[in-house]
């Protein structure tokens, strides 16, 4: 497909890079099936047309994909990003090239670009918004409330966006429907466990080259992207602690085998924290006082808040570029402490983000979520809705299709027998 998008419809780092984004966005696409099924069916079906959508997403192989389904099914969709650090320039470029989708993302862009993009995706006028933190829907709420008229609905991915959502309309201040994307099945046990485990890990290792192995971990909150994490750094033979202000969770990750204290005792024992809370300042001066001399300190939470670098900055000598991505801060004490990915998504920031396989789920549920919207345009009251089982049943199924695997089904007997009471010993 040759470029339709004219040049004040985009903002790219460099469209010359079109042809490697392409290569890499069809090697994505190998690895999700479900989301190839749904859009062919959306170009039989065009089930979005007439639709303007923006998408605030990290712009990856993986959401190419997304966008590229969305457009099949005629939608008007534009696409920028939703975090600083997170877009892969090549695939941007590839997008507006090659599939000819007006594109606002450049990776290392500074606040007040992103700020400005989420702007311009908020002068396309959309009827739909799919978000990931919540920053657009946020703005749109706050700045553009002659719009709100025009939306049918949001979806959302991210636990921290959802929480947004949900402090909103407890305030009264969501006054259209927004799919919960985050919480789908299909979605939470496998994107944020097996995508952030293996991601977060990938970002690590590409940022620092350490060998995990041996080292002490400490994994801040244990939903199920800190699981996913502590799952796959015991795995690479670390030592794993788990620091939680959910007493639940923090049984959970005992009995899970790791160890379970707070962070003032951890802060002097882990080679390498990592956050994933989706709160504020958990990693605080307190702690990086007593930390190792070279300790290491990373995100993989929505937004980079999760480390008070603030904090950090102010009271270090010196801060230098030791490795892409990676940054020293020496303290007065003559110590130091290493920042990954400027305390942003390490995942993203200096990895590729969640592998496709997962991503297929991930997106699938975004896809049919927007289709769900449109159907059901004027009957749903504001609020917050699950993505119904009937999709996230079919998404699995397609899934497990793909994969070439096959599973049991209820016999007649089995059937009448959970169906009925009267049955006993």
């Amino acid at each position: 497909m040759t470029a339709t998008v004219s040049k004040s419809q985009y903002e790219v780092k460099d469209l010359s890079l079109a042809p490697k984004g392409k290569q890499r966005i069809e090697w994505a696409g190998r690895e999700m099936p479900v989301l190839r099924q749904i859009q062919e069916r959306f170009a039989q079906e065009k089930p979005l047309a007439g639709i303007r959508l923006i998408a605030c997403c990290h712009v990856t192989t993986e959401t190419a994909h997304l966008a590229i389904a969305l457009q099949a099914a005629g939608a008007d969709a534009l696409l920028i990003a939703s975090n600083p650090l997170s877009t892969q320039d090549d695939v941007a470029a590839s997008l507006v090239q090659d599939y000819g989708i007006p594109v606002f993302a450049i990776k290392g862009e500074d606040n007040a670009t992103y700020h400005r993009h989420v702007r311009i995706a908020l002068d396309h006028r959309p009827h739909i918004i799919i978000d990931d933190g919540g920053d657009v829907t946020v703005t749109l709420v706050q700045e553009r409330q002659e719009q709100i008229s025009e939306i049918i609905g949001t979806t959302e991915e991210t636990t921290t966006g959802i929480v947004r959502l949900a402090a909103m309309f407890k305030d009264g201040m969501l006054s259209f429907p927004a799919m919960n994307v985050n919480d789908a099945d299909t979605k939470h046990f496998f994107d944020n466990r097996y995508g952030t485990g293996q991601s977060t890990l990938d970002g690590v290792i590409r940022a620092t080259n350490v060998l995990l192995a041996g080292k002490s971990v400490v994994v801040a909150g244990y939903g199920w992207c800190g699981k996913g994490v502590a799952m796959r750094a015991h795995g690479l033979g670390s030592n794993v602690i788990v620091t939680e202000i959910n007493p639940v969770r923090a049984i959970e990750a005992a009995m899970d085998g790791f160890k379970v204290m707070t962070m003032d005792k951890a802060a002097a024992l882990g080679d390498l924290f990592v956050t994933v809370t989706g709160n504020k300042h958990v990693i605080r001066p307190e702690h990086f006082e007593v930390m190792k001399d070279g300790a290491m300190v990373c995100n993989s939470g929505h937004f980079d808040i999760e480390i008070d670098l603030k904090s950090l900055g102010e009271a270090a000598t010196e801060v230098k570029e030791v490795r892409n991505f990676t940054q020293e801060y020496r303290l007065p004490s003559g110590k130091s402490i290493i920042v990954l990915g400027e305390g942003r998504l390490i995942n993203l920031a200096a990895a590729e983000g969640h592998p496709s396989a997962v991503m297929d789920m991930s997106f699938a549920n975004q896809a049919l979520a927007c289709e769900y919207l449109v159907k059901n345009k004027g009957k749903l009251e504001p609020g917050i809705y699950s993505i119904p089982t009937e999709i996230d049943q079919e998404i699995a199924r397609l899934k497990l299709q793909a994969m070439g695997i096959e599973i049991d089904s209820l016999t007649s007997e089995q059937q009448e027998y959970i169906n009925s009471w009267n049955s006993g010993t």
